[in-house]
C-alpha cells in the first residue's frame, strides 16, 4: 500500500514538473504579479516588459542632490515619470528646463531625448513608467 501511495507521489510530481515546463514554453499572456525591488545604483526595476507585461516596463529611481539620469530617448515609447520625494528638472532636448517638485508628474512623449536631474537639497524619488506606443 505504501509503495502504491508513493509511486502515485511520484507520478503526481513528474506530471506537474512538465504541465509546468509546458505552461513556461508557452506565450502566455501577462498576469497580475507583486515584486520586491531590485536596486542597482539607486534604479530598482519593477516591470521588465514582455513576456512579464505587455510592453510595459517600471522602475523607482533615487538620484541623490546634483545626480542626473543621463541623456536617453524614449523611442517608440511614451513615459510617465510620478515625482514622490524630493525635486529636479525635466531636461528635453530642444526645450526649456521644465522644473518639478513632489507630488508631480512629468510626461515625455515618444522620439524625445531627456535627462532627469536632483536640483534639490534631498533625494530626488520617482517612479517612471514607460510604455509602446500603439501604432493607429
Amino acid at each position: 500500500m505504501m509503495r502504491r501511495w508513493i509511486r502515485a507521489l511520484i507520478l503526481a510530481s513528474v506530471v506537474s514538473f512538465f504541465t509546468g515546463l509546458a505552461l513556461v514554453s508557452q506565450a502566455l499572456a501577462p498576469q497580475p504579479l507583486s515584486l520586491a525591488l531590485e536596486c542597482v545604483k539607486g534604479d530598482c526595476a519593477l516591470l521588465r516588459g514582455a513576456p512579464q507585461t505587455a510592453g510595459m516596463r517600471s522602475g523607482l529611481v533615487q538620484l541623490k542632490p546634483g545626480e542626473s539620469v543621463g541623456w536617453h530617448t524614449t523611442s517608440q515609447h511614451e513615459e510617465a515619470v510620478v515625482i514622490l520625494r524630493g525635486q529636479g528638472e525635466a531636461l528635453v532636448k530642444g526645450q526649456p528646463n521644465r522644473p518639478f517638485k513632489a507630488p508631480g508628474l512629468v510626461y515625455v512623449p515618444p522620439r524625445t531625448s531627456h535627462n532627469m536631474s536632483n536640483t534639490g537639497h534631498e533625494l530626488l524619488e520617482y517612479v517612471y513608467v514607460v510604455a509602446p506606443v500603439q501604432a493607429n
